[in-house]
This record gives structure tokens, C-alpha cells and sequence, in this order.
């Protein structure tokens, strides 16, 4: 397994890899879920790339990049085990030199949902994945269902800027009570890790009522809240009926329809969705 840190030395590695080129992009700390993504790459690809970089640009001013949970060794480690071919493993000079100065944007999309919370992050996650997919040049990058806009914004950006790859959006991992893996999850204590069920179950509910009939998305949205409020630990952010291409907030629950929310369990926000289709 190589293991690269500059942009010069990539590219040269690049010339050996063999076609087709996957490449799964993370901010490392890895886990099960990033692990589904490498190994379905590993099945559509001869050769296998990921990148571990801790993006500073999709972080705001009082979000939680300085504390953001890394472990490089046990990464390696875990990558070894799984026959990857490169790992991209950039500093944050090499990303963004001094007198960087060029951004990539998607309009309208990134507006919605973790856009109106975070208003700074699609932009650094779109201009940090450009980088990487013009470094990489892979023929498929692969991501995760439970950072569905991003994946949505993603697929946006290479149908308009015509990038000659294939996105491909994998299920979210699970914990058996259906807590989404995410690396944010280690900051959770016990008592928060119990309370942090209630994300799922909320979006469980939703599914639930859809498929008893309900298809007023006010009402969909009024019981996950009841439902959230319950659990003294949790303070919602937002709770999200949209369509699944433009995220547009729904009135009436038609298919398919993305059921998204963030909710904080005590400092910790997490994130999760379902689709119902």
C-alpha cells in the first residue's frame, strides 16, 4: 500500500495504478461505514484510492475542526487489512497553499437543510472534492447515504462542470439500535449514546406513518418533533420533508421523499435520513 503526501508524488504514483480507479474520500478516523464504501470500490474497480484529509474550509468558525477525532496509525492499519491500493494523505499547505484564493460552488441546493445551518460548508466540501477528483482523476468516487446532500450536491457539481466520473451513493452502516456510524459518535458519553437512539426512531416513525397512509408532510414532521422532544438530551436543528433532487420542503409526502434532520444530543450534532420510495 503507498502512502502519499503530496500532490507531485501522487500523480506519478497515479501512472501505475490500473483501470478502473475508485476512490473513496474521507476525513479519516474510519470506521464501519467508510469500510462498506472501500469494499464496494474494491469490487467495482482494479484499483482502490483514499484520500484521509481533515478539510479546514467545510468547518465554521465555532465548529469542532481543532477537536475532529484522528487516529492516522490506526487508520493505516485498518486500510492495510483491506488491500487499498493509495492513500492520500495531504497536509493542509499542500490542499491550500498561501494565496489560495479559488472556491467551487453549487447554488440553490446548498441553500437548504445542513446549508442553512452550516452556510459555509458545501462550498469548502465542493472546492476540497474538485481538488481531489482533478489529484486522483478516479473513475468512480463513492460515498455514504448518511451525508445525503452532500453526495446530492456532489453529483450536481460533475453533471455541471462535466467531470468525467461516476458517483456512486452507498446505504448508511448501522449501529444494531440504527444509530448512523459517524466519527462525531466518539464524543457521545453513555448516557448521550442511549439518548442519541432517538434520531433513528424518530425517522422510523415517519417511515411508519408513510406506510400506514400519511402522506401530510406537516404531520410527518409534528410527530417526529413530539416524538424528539421526549428525549431531554436532544435539541432538534431542523426536521426536513424534501424532495430527494431539489431538497424543496414538501407539503404532501410523494415518492421519493427525503425524511432528513440534525439534532444535537448535548454538544454533539449528528445527522441521519431515510429515503421513502
Amino acid at each position: 500500500m503507498e502512502i502519499i503526501k503530496t500532490i507531485v508524488d501522487f500523480r506519478k504514483v497515479r501512472l501505475s495504478l490500473t483501470e478502473p480507479v475508485g476512490l473513496v474520500p474521507t476525513m479519516g478516523y474510519l470506521h464501519e461505514g467508510h469500510m462498506s464504501l472501500i469494499r464496494q470500490a474494491k469490487m467495482d474497480n482494479s484499483s482502490v484510492v483514499v484520500s484521509i484529509f481533515v478539510n479546514p474550509m467545510q468547518f465554521g468558525a465555532d465548529e469542532d475542526l481543532d477537536r475532529y477525532p484522528r487516529n492516522m496509525e490506526r487508520d493505516l492499519s485498518q486500510l492495510q487489512k483491506e488491500g487499498v491500493d493509495a492513500v492520500f494523505v495531504p497536509s493542509t499547505a499542500e490542499m491550500y497553499p498561501i494565496h489560495f484564493s479559488s472556491r467551487v460552488e453549487v447554488d440553490n441546493i446548498t441553500q437548504r437543510l445542513e446549508g442553512a445551518s452550516r452556510p459555509e460548508h458545501f462550498r469548502g466540501v465542493t472546492t476540497v472534492i474538485a481538488k481531489l477528483f482533478n489529484i486522483i482523476q478516479p473513475t468512480r468516487a463513492y460515498f455514504g447515504q448518511k451525508d445525503i446532500q452532500q453526495a446530492i450536491v456532489i453529483c450536481k457539481m460533475v453533471a455541471d462542470l462535466n467531470m468525467n466520473l461516476i458517483i456512486i451513493t452507498l446505504p448508511t452502516v448501522r449501529e444494531p439500535d440504527g444509530l448512523a456510524l459517524s466519527s462525531r459518535n466518539s464524543y457521545l458519553n453513555r448516557r448521550e449514546r442511549k439518548a442519541a437512539r432517538v434520531l433513528y426512531q424518530s425517522l422510523m416513525l415517519a417511515k411508519k406513518l408513510w406506510q400506514e397512509g400519511e402522506r401530510d408532510a406537516k404531520t410527518l414532521h409534528w410527530e417526529m418533533v413530539r416524538l424528539i422532544r421526549k428525549e431531554p438530551l436532544a435539541a432538534i436543528d431542523y426536521i426536513s420533508i424534501a424532495d430527494t433532487k431539489t431538497l424543496m420542503e414538501r407539503e404532501e409526502v410523494k415518492l421519493p421523499t427525503l425524511v432528513s434532520l440534525a439534532v444535537k444530543i448535548g454538544k454533539t450534532r449528528l445527522i441521519d435520513n431515510v429515503i421513502l420510495e
